[in-house]
């Protein structure tokens, strides 16, 4: 028996998770297409970080698109059902 069978509601720790795993997915996805149209070199040259290397700005990259995803995922999720 699954735990939210009794309730027919998920608990909000499995929702958060889901959403949170996906946006990972979604932030690995949008990274990798941001950095195929995007030489991370180039970025470096244009930016005034010359110290900076293409993994800080990989990883930087996704960390950002993984904010921005769980962001939108998670007030999507809370917004299903707002008087809760």
């Amino acid at each position: 028996m699954k735990i939210w069978e009794s309730t027919k509601e998920i608990p909000e720790p499995y929702k958060f998770i889901a959403v949170m795993w996906l946006s990972f997915l979604m932030a690995g996805f949008a990274t990798l297409v941001f950095y195929i149209s995007f030489d991370p070199s180039e970025l470096i040259s244009c930016s005034r970080l010359p110290w900076a290397s293409n993994m800080a700005f990989y990883t930087v990259t996704f960390v950002l698109f993984w904010l921005l995803t769980a962001t939108s995922s998670l007030l999507t999720t809370y917004f299903l059902n707002p008087g809760k």
